[in-house]
């Protein structure tokens, strides 16, 4: 799958991003986590939630008994965009066939997207992710026998900004851990 999205020609964030910042972590992880778009430092290493916002959400996963190595991260687009703006649904649409087949790959038990994109992109909701975080949802493609349960939580973008919400955070986690 990353081969193929090195020799994908038809999204134009390749032509200005300087890596392929594709999925790291553990390909039969348990735990997937699924951001909108990777960021600069992202885009430096080839690596997704590399940056500030990687950092936090290395303690978080650490904060339910976990490493980073036994989890898998991505984003919903795979290069970053020009000046760090938004990815536009046309990119999203391109990407997204990459990231559902990723999904179907790693068949993790539980998928967490990670601020509202994210959650608009997989539960094709128009909610935003203050309404729909902490709730359950049943996730599947076409090309996957069974659903993964689901859920949202606070970007740790906007946990850095806003960190009167980690308490939130706090809770999605333990909710994550249970279910795990």
């Amino acid at each position: 799958l990353k081969l193929a999205l090195e020799d994908f020609e038809g999204c134009s964030l390749k032509a200005t991003a300087t890596n392929l910042v594709f999925a790291h972590g553990n390909p039969t992880a348990k735990l997937m986590f699924v951001g909108e778009a990777p960021g600069t430092e992202e885009d430096r290493n080839g690596i997704p939630f590399f940056g500030k916002s990687g950092q936090l959400l290395n303690k978080m996963i650490a904060s339910i008994g976990l490493e980073r190595s036994k989890v898998m991260v991505c984003n919903t687009v795979f290069w970053r965009p020009p000046g760090n703006r938004p990815p536009t649904p046309h990119e999203v649409a391109l990407c997204l066939p990459f990231l559902e087949r990723l999904i179907q790959i790693v068949t993790p038990s539980i998928l967490v997207c990670l601020g509202g994109p994210a959650s608009k992109t997989l539960f094709g909701t128009s909610e935003g992710i203050g309404r729909i975080r902490g709730k359950w949802f049943s996730y599947q493609n076409s090309g996957m026998p069974n659903p993964i349960d689901s859920t949202a939580m606070f970007h740790p973008k906007y946990l850095n900004q806003t960190p009167k919400q980690k308490h939130l955070a706090w809770r999605d986690l333990l909710t994550i851990s249970e279910k795990l």
